[in-house]
């Protein structure tokens, strides 16, 4: 089993990464770094918890460290490690500045180790479908794509503003993600990146589209949408696929859902999307997601079996867009994309 420390214990580490880390057995949870040990140690008896993340790193014996921390010490956190020879996944966003990340890939090259960033949101039930709609070739050729991550979240509550802060650098590099999958690299960016909420001290609300040559995609949230949501629209020669509503796979986790249960990932019928043609309506079966999928992929890179299942380049290529669409947002222009592949 692959020794494995988590530094953070938020949401993120307790909903998304110890939950598989603890169920897979491929890992051995070693030791947990956080602010909040008396929590920690009593969810987690049997696990080492630190106060200081340095003293974790020199004694757990960790080889696969998991960073959840705030994004602001991801960079310096992520250099400790593997200057300390130990594999890293990351969350998102891996750094908030590009040459952070290349620094980084640098060092983990040098030094034969994997740094992971945690795109967890490539397993989504919805967007695997989308992946198999597109090889089939349902849809014909693509012309419009639209993803959206609406919620009503319409009061501000503790907000840090600063770099790498904000829904379009958190949630956005999840859709970034997504549509550099699904299409590859844009030619230019327009973005309107806004703080719209009274008293909203970071990005809150984003509408950012990506220009193709043969095609426009959208990526979208609004802090004020209650109630049914759209999710994707993809839109073809042939017809339109419609997807309603989010993958199931968070709501559950947090709801005490076991990482290994076949409901975990499952969509329900009434969630399905549909495909619209001149001809019919056709509810589309979806894909069963799971974010196991990441960590077992992970697995097999820490031991040398495989490449890893998202790279460096893969967040820096997205947190590039990023980048530009907030430089887009001040400007009020449409920018070019520029290149991020420096590593050599």
């Amino acid at each position: 089993m692959i020794k494995t420390a988590i530094i953070g214990y938020g949401q993120s580490a307790r909903i998304f990464h110890l939950p598989f880390i603890n169920s897979l057995a491929d890992f051995e949870l070693v030791a947990i770094s956080t602010s909040k040990p008396e929590l920690a140690a009593a969810e987690w008896p049997n696990v080492t918890v630190y106060t200081d993340v340095d003293q974790m790193l020199a004694e757990s014996g960790a080889e696969l460290v998991v960073i959840t921390a705030p994004n602001e010490v991801h960079y310096e956190l992520g250099r400790k490690a593997l200057s300390l020879g130990l594999h890293v996944v990351m969350e998102n966003p891996t750094v908030t500045q590009l040459h952070q990340g290349n620094d980084l890939m640098r060092l983990a090259d040098t030094n034969n180790l994997c740094l992971i960033p945690f795109h967890n949101r490539r397993w989504d039930s919805d967007f695997l479908t989308l992946r198999r709609l597109l090889a089939d070739g349902t849809l014909g050729p693509i012309h419009g794509f639209e993803s959206h991550f609406d919620r009503f979240r319409p009061r501000v509550r503790v907000e840090t503003p600063g770099l790498g802060a904000g829904i379009w650098f958190d949630l956005g590099g999840h859709l970034v993600d997504q549509a550099l999958v699904l299409f590859g690299k844009p030619q230019s960016v327009t973005g309107r990146c806004l703080s719209m909420r009274p008293g909203a001290k970071v990005t809150d609300y984003f509408h950012v589209q990506l220009h193709y040559h043969d095609k426009e995609v959208v990526l979208h949230s609004s802090p004020y949408h209650p109630g049914p949501s759209l999710r994707f629209k993809l839109q073809g020669e042939l017809g339109c696929y419609i997807k309603r509503g989010f993958d199931p796979q968070e709501e559950r986790l947090q709801n005490g859902i076991v990482p290994d249960s076949p409901y975990l990932a499952k969509e329900a019928e009434a969630d399905y999307g549909i495909f619209y043609s001149d001809e019919d309506a056709q509810v589309i079966e979806s894909e069963i997601g799971g974010y196991r999928y990441f960590y077992q992929a992970t697995a097999k890179a820490v031991r040398g079996e495989a490449p890893p299942p998202v790279t460096m380049q893969d967040a820096l290529d997205g947190l590039n867009i990023i980048n530009i669409a907030e430089k887009s947002s001040a400007e009020g222009r449409t920018l070019p994309l520029t290149a991020t592949s420096f590593r050599n």
